[in-house]
């Protein structure tokens, strides 16, 4: 265990840096708070410097039986820390609500408690899209180097997936040849974004924070209407472009820019599914706008139906419609909230089920129902035309049903605060998905409706879905315990 703390001093001491970017932040606009992050800063190192040279002497090299616990308690104390420039500079806010900010940051979730975002120090905004732009690289690097040698859910399909040579049992190794990879694309579809959404009209802070959100697929904005305040096109269409980049496996983008060639992404069948599933969603709940006569035109619905939907379906939780979606048919917002739980590719700050795991039970059905009819047959799962073992097969019909487990307690627990079941059904599965969805008759993209028990619920929920459900779970069976 000690040997875990160590590990978890040296995380806590990385994270102060971060603090660099909105004391940057602070500098360049004025707003004077850059002493309480510099002071949150020098707290965060000293102790987590202190707490790392008292359990050197403790330190190993950390094996996967070690990934559970890492990932649970770093994710949790991450998100605590993160709290003091908030509780510091907003004397009002309670622990509770500073705690579902951060979190809904690092895990890129993109819901928030807080009002008036416009108005909000400039440096406290961005510290918010600072804390979902390192959430999704973490979220990255954890899927790619870390979650298939855990073997959570399935994913230890993509162990030799891996962007470079590492492929044994350990986890440091397989975390940092993770992050080299991931770092490059992350970065320049960042400065892309950036670069993008300032020609679109943008100022550079708007475009700063809006492209670190877009591409960790987070969803955080610096104003209460969300997209819908630029009411511009063209800042639509390079947020469109950047979800749908981020929503790809990041492995895909690295051998495709190492090699250059678009063959990885033809290749692949989660990028497949996906794009069918996004054309055939855009276009009819189009075509369902314009027939409710929501929208005058087809091509004014299929612009709103083209945003809301990418982004709901890729877990960001970004809307342009300022009144939600209160005008609009039930289906839609409840079709895409479903989308959230799919779309999404492995190996992206995505959240939700996943497509990977989404092809596999489908492919599972389908073998099923070819061997009612020839029970002696042969039909082996496959994906991509990569056959699936059993033992996978069996780890996805698991994740499935701690997913939905895990949603159905969620939800009783909402219903238990005296929430409705209805709202409650809609919150739970987009915490539990990392993406932003409302209570009904508030925008759709803010909770600050929610009581203390309910916002904990949500928190847990948005840990949860981050996590993958297992990594938690596993934490508290009697056999993780034992030697």
């Amino acid at each position: 265990m000690l040997g875990i703390v160590y590990f978890l001093g040296l995380i806590l001491s990385a994270f102060g840096l971060v603090y660099l970017l909105p004391i940057a932040c602070s500098l360049a606009t004025g707003d004077g708070l850059w002493p309480t992050f510099l002071i949150c800063a020098a707290l965060t190192v000293c102790v987590g410097t202190a707490v790392a040279a008292l359990t050197f002497r403790f330190r190993r090299e950390l094996k996967p039986r070690d990934g559970f616990m890492l990932l649970t308690l770093g994710w949790i104390l991450i998100a605590v820390v993160a709290t003091l420039p908030l509780l510091m500079a907003m004397p009002g806010l309670t622990f509770s609500r500073a705690l579902f900010e951060t979190m809904s940051g690092l895990t890129t979730t993109g819901s928030t408690v807080l009002t008036g975002l416009g108005s909000l120090a400039p440096s406290l905004n961005f510290w918010r899209c600072s804390l979902i732009w390192v959430g999704g690289l973490a979220v990255i690097v954890v899927a790619m180097g870390v979650m298939p040698l855990l073997g959570i859910g399935g994913m230890q399909l993509h162990k030799a997936d891996a962007p470079g040579p590492v492929k044994d049992q350990k986890l440091e190794p397989r975390i940092t040849e993770a992050a080299r990879s991931v770092w490059l694309v992350y970065v320049l579809l960042t400065v892309a974004g950036i670069a993008g959404l300032r020609l679109s009209g943008m100022n550079w802070f708007d475009a700063i924070c809006n492209a670190f959100s877009a591409v960790s697929l987070g969803g955080f904005s610096t104003h209460d209407a969300s997209i819908g305040y630029f009411h511009s096109a063209a800042v639509d269409l390079v947020l469109m472009g950047l979800m749908l980049a981020a929503s790809i496996n990041f492995t895909r983008h690295f051998v495709a820019l190492r090699r250059l060639t678009l063959a990885p992404y033809r290749n692949d069948p989660e990028f497949k599914a996906m794009a069918i599933v996004l054309s055939c969603s855009v276009f009819g709940i189009a075509v369902l706008l314009t027939v409710d006569h929501v929208f005058p035109t087809f091509n004014t619905a299929l612009r709103y139906s083209a945003f809301n939907v990418i982004s709901m379906a890729t877990t960001t939780g970004w809307v342009t419609v300022r009144n939600g979606f209160s005008r609009w048919p039930v289906f839609a917002p409840i079709w895409m909230l479903f989308l959230s739980g799919i779309v999404c590719s492995t190996g992206t700050a995505g959240g939700g089920i996943k497509m990977f795991r989404t092809l596999v039970l489908s492919r599972q059905a389908e073998r099923e129902l070819k061997l009612l009819v020839h029970p002696s047959g042969v039909a082996p799962v496959r994906v991509g035309g990569r056959p699936i073992p059993e033992r996978i097969a069996d780890a996805v019909l698991a994740f499935i049903f701690l997913y939905f487990m895990a949603v159905a307690l969620l939800v009783f627990a909402m219903l238990l605060t005296g929430m409705g079941f209805s709202p409650a059904f809609r919150v739970v599965v987009a915490c539990i998905n990392n993406t932003a969805y409302g209570l009904p008759g508030q925008a759709a993209w803010t909770l600050h409706g929610l009581g203390t028990a309910q916002i904990w619920i949500c928190t847990t929920a948005m840990l949860l879905g981050r996590l993958e459900i297992f990594s938690v779970i596993v934490l508290f069976t009697r056999t993780f315990w034992r030697k």
